[in-house]
């Protein structure tokens, strides 16, 4: 009896160790501090902290799977990834009801930003400005004014690009998550500083997990509740402020 408990020990630990990494979705146009991508891999940033974590408490390694936007959006359509971070449901256009959604890490603030710093500036004032924006990216306060041919997208792949073309008189204007702006700041000197001068958006921004039997859905979704009331979510947003 006591050699059957142990062989049936060791085949559990055995199946845990050859059970597959998570495979976590990391978008090529993101850039820090959310996530820092060399030579197509993630090493570093908000969501990589984030999903190494994540991962680490159920017990499998993390595969951070750095892909297009649009590749995301179709491997998740078949099922291919396990969970995709940073996301928010009004800016997917498949409802994906094969995943279920977490509890919020963090809150997105977009901004409309200018290399002058001036007086707030309201979207009915601008008339045929070309806006820095980001390929692919929904900016929902914006549409209607691109639609109507009053404001105009001028696209770059990734958020630091739009930035550095902003920061180059590109435009006059570009759009920016909070955090990347604070984080581009943070490298400037003082007179190459750019400044928020609208604010277009403010969303909680949650991860979505696949329920299927193959990936450890509720226990992904306690660990994100846990890391929550355990102050982990600030704990690492604090480390790129």
């Amino acid at each position: 009896m006591r050699t059957c408990l142990i062989a049936l020990m060791l085949m559990c630990s055995s199946l845990a160790a050859q059970e597959r990494p998570l495979r976590f979705a990391i978008s090529d146009s993101w850039a820090m501090p959310m996530i820092r991508i060399e030579d197509g891999v993630a090493t570093g940033g908000i969501l990589f902290d984030l999903q190494q974590r994540l991962a680490e408490k159920v017990g499998r390694q993390a595969d951070l799977l750095v892909l297009p936007r649009l590749r995301i959006a179709q491997m998740m359509t078949r099922s291919q990834l396990d969970v995709r971070c940073y996301v928010n449901p009004e800016w997917l256009k498949d409802s994906h009801h094969q995943y279920i959604w977490s509890v919020p890490f963090m809150l997105q603030r977009d901004l409309l930003v200018s290399r002058i710093n001036q007086s707030p500036v309201e979207l009915e004032e601008l008339q045929g400005e070309r806006i820095g924006t980001v390929l692919g990216f929904v900016y929902p306060k914006l549409e209607p004014y691109f639609v109507s041919g009053q404001l105009q997208r001028e696209d770059a792949r990734t958020q630091d690009q739009v930035l550095a073309k902003l920061s180059a008189g590109r435009y006059a204007y570009a759009v920016s998550s909070e955090l990347a702006l604070n984080w581009v700041n943070r490298q400037q000197p003082d007179d190459k500083r750019l400044y928020p001068v609208s604010e277009l958006a403010a969303d909680a921004v949650s991860c979505i997990v696949r329920d299927q039997p193959d990936v450890p859905s509720m226990a992904l979704l306690r660990a994100m509740v846990q890391m929550k009331q355990d102050g982990e979510f600030e704990q690492i947003l604090a480390r790129y402020r």
